[in-house]
């Protein structure tokens, strides 16, 4: 009788294959500890997923973005994100940081070279680790391409918002006072850093609520709601690491990852973009495109930023699915 090939696993793996094969709190120094998962099959096609944010952590459903036949995948919340510890950390928390975590994630599991996945900040991250370790990497999906720069942040809030949403403009910028609003993002990133609960609890929920209508082709709600902005309820957590890496550029120098896109040269890379995203319009991945022959443009109509627009999840899977059928491991 042929041995039963399931008798590895768990009754958990056999019921769902996405259940995670590991879980763990991985120090990465700096008193920082961050939470990785791993799904799959042992020795399956390599690939690490990247989350948005920066600060919102990775979901149960991110996992089934790939083939657990197919890959050995890792996901992980970065630095101060999600389920990492501390919660909320700021300090020490940086993008040269976040790559040289993923070096020490990548090394612990024995992965030599790993496809690298990510959508808007995690596309930031994803070209970023990229360009400081292109021998590692094996191919790149990207969804809703964010270059990291202050002129694309201006270009959403204080472009697209207003064309877009005036309603919701005009809200966004009552949050402040009329002093403020002659640099809107500079003073949102200041309250929001705010140690006064008084202070960052209105500009952290008007921030995230604004954010979240432009990230939708379809959203639910189109203005803010001035009695929800002093709310007792739990503060979102992504406009306070959005503020941090915003505020210092995303530490890194401007224009850094066109001017450096050379370095990918040789790396395939597939970028799905919804034609109407208002964070990340299709104009910066024709941009990266110009910069990175080896990158090509996968359009997804009728849909904006979300990963869960129509069309774009369905097209996230299948670029994961055609670039790992050209990688030979």
């Amino acid at each position: 009788m042929a041995p039963d090939a399931d008798a590895g696993k768990s009754l958990n793996q056999r019921a769902d294959p996405f259940a995670p094969l590991t879980s763990e709190w991985l120090s990465v120094g700096d008193g920082h500890e961050v939470y990785v998962e791993t799904l799959g099959r042992a020795g399956g096609i390599p690939a690490v997923y990247l989350h948005g944010g920066p600060g919102s952590g990775c979901q149960p459903d991110h996992r089934r973005l790939f083939d657990p036949e197919r890959f050995h995948a890792v996901l992980f919340d970065q630095r101060g994100a999600g389920r990492s510890r501390p919660k909320g950390g700021r300090e020490n928390n940086t993008l040269s940081h976040l790559i040289a975590d993923m070096e020490i994630i990548r090394e612990k599991f024995a992965i030599p070279r790993w496809m690298v996945v990510g959508g808007s900040w995690g596309a930031t991250l994803a070209l970023a680790y990229a360009q400081a370790h292109p021998d590692r990497v094996t191919g790149i999906v990207l969804r809703a391409t964010f270059l990291g720069t202050r002129e694309e942040l201006e270009g959403a809030f204080l472009h697209a918002l207003p064309r877009f949403h005036p309603d919701l403009s005009d809200d966004f910028l009552k949050v402040l006072p009329r002093k403020e609003r002659v640099k809107p993002l500079d003073a949102y990133w200041r309250r929001i850093l705010s140690p006064d609960p008084a202070v960052h609890g209105p500009a952290a929920r008007a921030w995230h609520d604004t954010e979240r209508v432009l990230s939708e082709h379809a959203p639910g709600r189109l203005r803010l709601d001035p009695n929800s902005l002093n709310s007792t309820r739990t503060l979102p957590a992504t406009p306070f690491m959005e503020a941090h890496y915003f505020q210092n550029e995303c530490f890194m120098r401007p224009g850094q990852l066109l001017a450096d896109a050379k370095k990918l040269n040789r790396i395939h890379g597939m970028i799905v973009q919804g034609r109407y995203d208002l964070l990340c319009p299709p104009a910066t991945s024709h941009a990266l495109n110009a910069a990175w022959p080896d990158s090509e443009i996968r359009m997804v109509e009728g849909a904006g930023h979300s990963l869960y627009d129509p069309g774009v999840r369905d097209a996230v899977m299948k670029a994961i699915a055609d670039l790992a059928s050209e990688i030979t491991q």
